[in-house]
């Protein structure tokens, strides 16, 4: 059996609804110096591989991993670059130590959204060219007829979906990194003008800019860097059907699929060893049918254990302490690693006031948005 897989080093820039007068380099570089000192490690010399998640339609340049290098210490080193969520780079990294290729590996990830002048036109070009696209619908209508189908199917109701957003923007107010806190109920969300029905203004992603850089080490490494790792206990990602006309639309299978092979390599039962989950809440509804497809709740379930309170910070199974990307902001491909972030800190008992209570064991979890049907799943562990 191979050594076990830590993540040693962690860190931010940002994150802000517009970041004036910074580019998305500047915002690497400062994540960067911040995780390489967290891990006491120089670039330069300790680290061996390095590996970005980019989506060239969203950065306006093709190739993107050619305009990383020089603010992550990667100059002349092996560069890659991972077509998806920040969790899918970590996994990469993962692998490259596990592998043998490498002994530490540092994984970035970022968003400059406030750059991006017609995101909805972007995501437009997800959308199948042939059947899809000519509609001319905006993609996130796609959204509220998920929420439609998954409502009815589940029994969820509109006030437990409202319930997730005004959790997540209300935790968010103790994490100083957050972009949108608020203090707000699940009936200020259902009043809100409705968006793409029954989706309201309240709910769903808004944008926000920041970095994050994370460091991964072997086993051998890891003990020579630092007295706190958090390990990788597994990890796994998948991909349901891209058609929109062959895909369920009440279960998420992509977070199922990741699950259960993260599950299986940690050697964890979800409903037993799990202490607290950072998982995809673009919309409301969606943080409830992320954590059915987790085998954290039942068919159904979800939207009452949250009416209930068992996923509030303080309750038995605290879902996104850290506000989510409902109020942290959603940084589109580095969403992933914002959720690992997170539960590295509320491992190691640095959360600071949002801190759960002997937190071991932790789920991230990450979904690329619509229209697509990816995700990924990593089980982290304290020491």
């Amino acid at each position: 059996m191979r050594d076990r897989v830590a993540i040693v080093g962690v860190g931010q820039a940002g994150y802000s609804p517009l970041t004036t007068g910074l580019s998305y380099r500047e915002l690497i570089f400062e994540a960067a110096l911040r995780a390489y000192d967290d891990a006491g490690v120089d670039p330069r010399k300790d680290v061996d591989s390095f590996v970005t998640v980019a989506e060239d339609f969203l950065e306006g340049t093709s190739i993107f991993d050619e305009y990383v290098p020089d603010q992550i210490g990667g100059a002349m080193r092996p560069v890659q670059t991972i077509a998806g969520d920040g969790l899918f780079a970590l996994a990469t990294a993962y692998m490259l130590i596990q592998s043998g290729i490498a002994q530490v590996v540092a994984v970035e990830g970022h968003s400059k959204a406030s750059d991006i002048l017609t995101p909805d036109h972007i995501l437009e070009f997800a959308l199948d060219p042939v059947l899809n696209r000519p509609l001319g619908a905006h993609p996130h209508v796609l959204a509220g007829l998920e929420m439609v189908r998954y409502c009815r199917a589940t029994g969820t109701t509109l006030e437990q979906c409202a319930a997730v957003v005004a959790k997540n923007r209300t935790n968010a107010l103790d994490n100083p990194l957050a972009a949108y806190p608020s203090r707000v109920s699940a009936a200020d969300v259902l009043a809100a003008k409705q968006t793409f029905s029954p989706i309201t203004a309240m709910d769903g992603p808004r944008s926000a800019d920041g970095a994050i850089v994370v460091v991964l080490a072997s086993e051998a490494a890891a003990d020579k860097l630092t007295d706190m790792p958090v390990w990788v206990l597994g990890a796994g990602w998948a991909m349901d059907t891209p058609s929109l006309e062959s895909r369920s639309w009440t279960d998420a299978v992509y977070a199922q699929i990741a699950a259960q092979k993260a599950y299986e390599m940690a050697g964890v039962t979800p409903r037993q060893d799990i202490d607290l989950v950072e998982c995809d809440d673009t919309w409301g509804f969606k943080e409830l049918q992320h954590l059915e497809a987790l085998g954290l709740a039942r068919p159904g379930e979800a939207g009452l254990l949250t009416e209930e309170g068992v996923t509030a910070r303080y309750g038995d199974l605290p879902v996104n302490p850290s506000g989510g990307s409902l109020g942290m902001g959603y940084l589109h491909e580095a969403n992933g690693l914002a959720r690992a972030l997170e539960l590295t800190l509320q491992l190691r008992g640095e959360a600071g006031e949002r801190q759960v209570e002997d937190a071991e064991v932790g789920v991230a979890m990450s979904w690329r948005g619509v229209p697509t049907a990816s995700g990924a799943v990593v089980v982290l562990g304290a020491d």
